[in-house]
Formats: C-alpha cells, sequence, structure tokens
C-alpha cells in the first residue's frame, strides 16, 4: 500500500491484537505506519484482495503471480562471513561470503525503506518436535507472504503464547527493495542475506514464496547440527509397522508425489530432522510443484488445489469462469501450491515419531535416460550417492533454467542449502544407518528409453509400485543382478512392474548407443566426485562406478 494514502484496510481494527510484547523496535524497524500481528488465514484473504496483491480461484485458493521471479534466485544467497561461524561454514557456490559491514549497511537501508510502511508479521515456530521447536519471526511487506509463512510453518492460537513470543531467528522479506550491487556487495538487485550471527535473514527484490520457506531450512541445516540432529532434503512418512521411510531428492524428483501415499501416513513433504528419538518435520505445510497435476495419480495433492487456504504461485486461470489450468506453462514450469499440512488426509498431526527410519529412498531424476529405475546400496554406496547427490535440475525450479533438464551434482540431495560441508551431513547419515539397519534405495524418476527428449518420463505407476515393493518388504524375496558400471544390486522382477521396465538397456534402439551414454555418465560422477575425495574413505571412494573397458 502507498505510504502516502491514509484509510482503513479490512483488518486495521485487529492489527494489533494478537501482537508479541517483543515489537518491531527490536529488530531496528520504527516510524512504521501499521503493523499486521498474527492475522488468522481469512483476514489475511481479505487483506491479500484489498490490495489486489493474488485473486480467489473456483472453490477457494488464492493465486498470486510472483513476477520475474518465479523460482530461486540461487545464485543470489549470501552469508555473513563473521568469528562465529566462519571456520564452521562450506564457503563457495552456495554459501557465498558478505561482511558484515554490508549487511549491516543493507539492514539500514531496509530499515529506513519500511518507514511509513505496512507491515505484516507472523510469530511461528519451525520444527515439529517440542524438544527442537525454533521460535521465528517472519515479517513481510506482502499480505500474502504472511498467508505463505503461516502455510509453512508452524503456527499458534494461543494469544499469552503470542504476546510473549520473542524469536530466535528472523527474516524480512521485503520485495520491493532493490538493492545495488556497486555498493552492496551483492550480484545483483536481488539478495538472499543470512547472518548467523544477528540472527536473522534480509530477502531483497524477489516475490518468490520459496525464498522464505528456504531461508529458514538452510538456518535450521546449519543450527541443529550442533544440537546432534541431521537436518536433512527430505519427505518422509510412515507405515502401520512405524517404519519410517525418508525421500531424498531436489525439487521435481517425486519427494512430494511419492511421500504423499494413501497406504502409509504423511510426516512432511521436504524438510525433516533426525535425532536420537525420531524423525521429526520442520514445517506445518506443504510447497507442491503442481505444473501438470494429475488427478488420477495424485489425488490428494490435486484436491488442496481445490481449497480455501491454499496458495497459488503462477497457475494460470480463466479470471471469468475462475477455473484453474494446472497444464498451462505459459508463466513458468515451477507453478506451485502452498496449503497447510492437515489439508493431506492421512497425516502426523504432531509432525514427528519416536521412529527411525527402515528405508531410505535416494529420487534422481536422470535425463540421461540409462540409469535403473530401483538399485539397492550398500552403506559405502550409500554414502558415495548421498555425498554424489546425482539428478537433473527440472525446468523452472532455478532461476535461468530452460526447458531441458540440467544434468547437476547436489551434495546431499539439497547442497544449496547445506551450510557446513557435505562430509559432516554425510557422517551423521552414516552414523544413524549403521545404528539402525537401514536400507537404502536409489530410484531413478527420469527418463527411459532415451534421454530427454527421445525417451519419456518414467510412468509414475511403475515408481509407485517398484517403491511399495521395497517400503513392503518383497524385494528382499527376489533374485537382483549386479549393475556393470555402479556395481549397486537392481531387482530382475518385481510384483506388478514389466521385466524390461527394471532393465533399462531394453528400451533403448539401439543398445550401443546406451552403453556410451551410460558410461558417459559413470565419466561425470568420477569427475564430480574429485572434488571430495580427501575428506572420505577409500571404501567410500571406491564405492562409486567403474568405466567400461
Amino acid at each position: 500500500m502507498s505510504k502516502y494514502l491514509e484509510f482503513n484496510t479490512p483488518a486495521t481494527k485487529e492489527a494489533m491484537k494478537l501482537a508479541s510484547d517483543y515489537r518491531l523496535k527490536n529488530h531496528g524497524l520504527m516510524y512504521l505506519d501499521r503493523v499486521f500481528w498474527n492475522l488468522p488465514d481469512e483476514a489475511l484473504y481479505e487483506e491479500i484482495i484489498f490490495r489486489n496483491e493474488g485473486k480467489i480461484t473456483k472453490q477457494g485458493p488464492v493465486l498470486v503471480n510472483t513476477g520475474k521471479h518465479s523460482a530461486r534466485a540461487a545464485n543470489d544467497k549470501f552469508v555473513v562471513k563473521e568469528e562465529s561461524t566462519e571456520n564452521k561454514i562450506w564457503w563457495g557456490e552456495y554459501n557465498r561470503p558478505i561482511t558484515t559491514e554490508k549487511f549491516n549497511q543493507v539492514l539500514a537501508r531496509v530499515q529506513a525503506y519500511c518507514q511509513d510502511e505496512e507491515l505484516f508479521v507472523q510469530d511461528c515456530y519451525a520444527g515439529a518436535d517440542p524438544e527442537y521447536k525454533m521460535p521465528i519471526r517472519i515479517i513481510t511487506e506482502k499480505a500474502w507472504h504472511s498467508l505463505f509463512a503461516r502455510n509453512m510453518f508452524l503456527t499458534t492460537e494461543n494469544q499469552d503464547e503470542l504476546k510473549k513470543f520473542v524469536p530466535e531467528f528472523t527474516v524480512i522479506c521485503v520485495p520491493g527493495f532493490i538493492l545495488d550491487p556497486r555498493i552492496d556487495g551483492t550480484r545483483t538487485e536481488t539478495g538472499i542475506i543470512l547472518n548467523f550471527d544477528q540472527r536473522m535473514a534480509i530477502i531483497a527484490n524477489t516475490l518468490y514464496g520459496g525464498e522464505i520457506k528456504k531461508s529458514i531450512f538452510t538456518v535450521l541445516n546449519f543450527l541443529l547440527t550442533f544440537e546432534d540432529v541431521l537436518p536433512m532434503h527430505c519427505s518422509a512418512n510412515i507405515g502401520k509397522k512405524d517404519d519410517v521411510a525418508l525421500f531424498f531428492g531436489l525439487s521435481g524428483t517425486g519427494k512430494t508425489t511419492l511421500s504423499a501415499d494413501p497406504k502409509r501416513n504423511l510426516i512432511g513433504d521436504d524438510e525433516h530432522g533426525w535425532s536420537n528419538q525420531g524423525v521429526f518435520n520442520f514445517e506445518g505445510g506443504c510447497y507442491a510443484k503442481v505444473i501438470r497435476l494429475s488427478e488420477e495419480h495424485e489425488p490428494q495433492i490435486y484436491e488442496t488445489t481445490r481449497r480455501f487456504g491454499t496458495i497459488l504461485e503462477n497457475v494460470v486461470y480463466d479470471p471469468v469462469s475462475r477455473r484453474i489450468d494446472l497444464d498451462d506453462d505459459i508463466l513458468t514450469e515451477n507453478t506451485r501450491a502452498s496449503y497447510p499440512i492437515e489439508f493431506i488426509p492421512n497425516v502426523i498431526p504432531d509432525g514427528y515419531v519416536h521412529a527411525h527410519p527402515k528405508n531410505i529412498i535416494f529420487l534422481t531424476c536422470d535425463a540421461s535416460g540409462v540409469m535403473p529405475p530401483i538399485a539397492k546400496l550398500n552403506p559405502a554406496q550409500a554414502q558415495y550417492h548421498f555425498i554424489s547427490g546425482y539428478t537433473s535440475k527440472i525446468a523452472g525450479t532455478e532461476i535461468g533454467l530452460g526447458i531441458e533438464p540440467q544434468i547437476t551434482f547436489s551434495a546431499c540431495f539439497g547442497a544449496p542449502f547445506m551450510v557446513r560441508h557435505p562430509f559432516d551431513y554425510a557422517q551423521m547419515l552414516k552414523e544413524r544407518m549403521l545404528k539402525h539397519n537401514v536400507n537404502v534405495w536409489l530410484v531413478n524418476t527420469g527418463w527411459v528409453g532415451g534421454p530427454f527428449g527421445v525417451g519419456k518420463r518414467i510412468s509414475i505407476r511403475h515408481t509407485r509400485n517398484l517403491l511399495n515393493a521395497a517400503l513392503d518388504g518383497k524385494l528382499e524375496k527376489v533374485e537382483f543382478r549386479k549393475d556393470k558400471l555402479f556395481d549397486f544390486d537392481v531387482p530382475t522382477t518385481c510384483p506388478e512392474v514389466p521385466e524390461d521396465v527394471l532393465d533399462p538397456s531394453t528400451s533403448w534402439g539401439n543398445e550401443k548407443d546406451y552403453w556410451k551414454k551410460y558410461d558417459a555418465l559413470a565419466a561425470r560422477f568420477i569427475e564430480n566426485f574429485k572434488l571430495f575425495e580427501a575428506g572420505v574413505t577409500d571404501e567410500v571412494k571406491n564405492a562409486g562406478p567403474k568405466r567400461m573397458k
């Protein structure tokens, strides 16, 4: 809203009713016009529509457009380099250093920018396990970002709790604030800057909601490791026998879709911690990719796109009928739905379980079309593939990606969010795998019958059947073959899956082309792992692929 117009908005009278005594002046935000504290969904809907930030679509979801940033600005994330943390951070491509002086300079300009403006505050929590729950504050200039925070994090309706709320980490999201690379030390006019010393993050010049979610995830990925909790970029569910399954993978590889299994209870869809007591969700909601979402194959997620409280990002709709078109990618391939986790019917209500994983699934979207649809890994191979994090970035999930998937190696299946060195996370995973005797599976949700543009994406039905067989223990009763290049075990049969699906070489038109492509992929694995060889054991180093002779 313009700072020069003075009139009441729908929630003006209720703006301070749920305010914390720990006011925004504690963050240096002073001389503000009005602050809306902890508004519920319904009030935020009214503010969103009043401010023309979005539209209401058929059956109630609010639809927003994030403009030029329809994905994460991964190259614009910075971490303040200061004495208390500089020796603990994995500096480089994903954790670009910025000085304390530059951060303070940006913060001072943000504080000035916010004067006479209206802001929204949500006081909430990250981490469902009460032992590790972190109070966080999300300060935004957009009403819909405040609703996004309510969807994605854990909230409370206890007024006394809100009154006494003091955050341990604060995010200030100001998409209208434009950075100046010449004086701010940033790469572009957009920036996501984290300061662990001041326990604050600034998100500037981007409307994309995922930046808020991933900033908090990045914070937890650092802080929780010092409490002996393994932070993980994975979805998680649990079966009737208290058998937890973890699904690691980058955006677009199927974490959300495959973990939303009607036969199992969902713990969470994207970010979890593994403590000595069990597994817990970091969030209170889901952030699902919905382009070409199938009502037949993904009914639970599909249903959320027809519910009040869901935020649809960059989804195309008919302004007359208000019907959405999930197949239209004219705005972006990375269309998203943010919704409370309880919208999924068979969810664990508390978000944490005192049970440990029985199965870990590494989801890889192989755009080269050569990896088997499922393979079983031994402990050394599991560490090798966890550190490697092979997959393909799917169109639209990061700025700059084109239509064709981009082969990549993302350490720990989430390198952009890992603050410490991959060795640290891999070591924590190894200890837990061995202690709890966990089965580890590599599952390819990418292409078969040829690379992208020639083959086709593997059927989600086949992937589900393979996963069901693995989680139910049915694959323990079948024969396996040794993969010629990677030496992992590949089942030769699986209930309800055609045998030719299990051997990708048979679906290529020319088998020589297949082995040539597979060998080229093995070479890329070997070259990538040279970055990590100095810090791993010979056993792990030798668990990688061998080139064809």
